[in-house]
């Protein structure tokens, strides 16, 4: 989950054990250290980690939901990303609805230190940043990505290269075991985005079989 910031330096402490360590620039990444179980990752337990990391916030659940919210908010790329997780977040990061999955903006799948210059060959590998994640139970793994221009043009002008780069990246990730939906951005205005949202989540959560607790509103009014 990093921010925009320099070039993380990571290295493999315990190979055997697949245990890898931040070396510079961990400020500007937040790496979840806890064993992900089959019930996926909820709010709440990603809460319960940021109380456990950070005792200042250790004692009082409401702090901590609140200033992980903001540090989260502080990697979002875009106006639209920042529409599509404010949005979750009002809906669903509040008493009642902590149960419910993490919406996780700007997670690693991969991590190539080297820019594309300096990696010339085989070449840097693609797609190195999801732009949401949801870890839902049985292991089901969902991909939300949020389209800008730069997903399908260049100046203005449509990219076919680049949208064969997009779907080729899309099937990658679903032969791998992700489940991929994307927004256009020109949806996720402020206006209209947290309707379209809203109606996103109470379809998907239906689509999951993932009930709403009784105090999570159920309709975007």
């Amino acid at each position: 989950m990093p921010l925009t910031a320099p070039s993380l330096e990571i290295v493999a402490r315990d190979a055997v054990n697949n245990r890898l360590d931040i070396v510079r620039n961990a400020q500007y990444c937040l790496t979840y250290t806890r064993p992900l179980v089959a019930a996926g990752l909820s709010w709440a337990e990603l809460v319960s980690w940021w109380q456990q990391t950070n005792p200042a916030v250790a004692g009082d659940q409401e702090a901590a939901s609140r200033t992980l919210c903001a540090r989260l908010a502080d990697s979002l790329a875009s106006p639209s990303e920042e529409v599509l997780f404010h949005t979750y977040a009002a809906l669903y990061f509040r008493e009642g609805g902590s149960a419910l999955p993490a919406l996780i903006p700007q997670v690693y799948l991969h991590y190539d230190p080297y820019t594309a210059k300096a990696r010339a060959e085989p070449g840097p590998l693609a797609r190195q940043r999801m732009d949401f994640l949801l870890l839902l139970p049985n292991r089901v793994r969902v991909v939300l990505e949020v389209d800008g221009q730069q997903h399908y043009s260049i100046n203005g002008k449509a990219s076919p290269e680049l949208y064969v780069q997009m779907v080729s990246e899309d099937r990658q990730l679903k032969l791998s075991g992700y489940e991929v939906y994307r927004f256009g951005g020109h949806e996720l205005d402020r206006s209209a985005g947290p309707r379209a949202v809203a109606g996103f989540f109470r379809e998907f959560f239906g689509r999951y079989d993932i009930p709403l607790p009784p105090t999570v509103p159920t309709s975007s009014s």
